[in-house]
């Protein structure tokens, strides 16, 4: 939807009611790490525009929900804060399938719905050392087993098991094994919601030490 679909949307209290999706927009839109002009440029929307939703000067259609939703990384319903079924707390070692990816092997380690992801991660000796991470959140993670190499910005960390760290996703941030058998992780991120482009930056010049 172009901004200026958007900026014909109506008025509160003009077309048909909707629930008072006001408050929920703007704490999905914080959950989700996003600014309001980050936010709004993804929709297609103007930040103005996607102030007066958020503080309920405008209700959003449909279209706008549904982009709003996908952007957030959440459903319609919970936009509409409408009650979901509970979901369950536990997630159990032998429901953990293995999904690999990029030469990393990821097992889910917490339910789906939320606005973070936990995974089990096992990352292979020269798997994407030299790939640059940029985007917004936030990111935890704990060594299990080997040794890593963690860049953050122009700092090079070597975590041992026990270690962990925690830092602004928005800091450029390299990921490595150090050992040649790779390394295990616990790994808890907000959810991604940029592009996979604007994730990825490439390799840098010079490798980490």
């Amino acid at each position: 939807m172009s901004s200026s679909e958007a900026e014909n949307e109506p008025a509160t209290g003009q077309g048909a009611d909707l629930p008072a999706v006001a408050p929920q927009l703007r704490a999905l839109r914080r959950r989700a790490s996003l600014t309001l002009e980050a936010a709004a440029r993804a929709a297609g929307l103007s930040p103005a525009h996607l102030s007066r939703l958020e503080t309920g000067q405008r209700q959003p259609s449909l279209p706008m929900l549904l982009a709003l939703a996908r952007i957030y990384g959440t459903t319609v319903s919970e936009l509409l804060g409408e009650t979901v079924a509970e979901r369950d707390a536990v997630v159990r070692a032998a429901d953990m399938e293995p999904t690999a990816a990029g030469g990393w092997t990821y097992w889910q380690a917490g339910a789906p719905g939320h606005g973070m992801q936990a995974l089990r991660v096992h990352v292979p000796h020269g798997s994407q050392g030299d790939i640059v991470r940029v985007h917004p959140g936030e990111e935890w993670l704990y060594v299990l087993q080997g040794r890593l190499r963690l860049r953050l910005a122009d700092t090079t960390h070597r975590l041992a098991p026990g270690d962990s760290a925690h830092f602004d996703s928005l800091t450029p941030h390299r990921i490595a094994a150090q050992d040649p058998d790779g390394v295990e992780l616990l790994f808890v991120h907000t959810l991604l919601q940029s592009p996979t482009a604007t994730l990825c930056l490439g390799p840098t010049p010079g490798d980490m030490p």
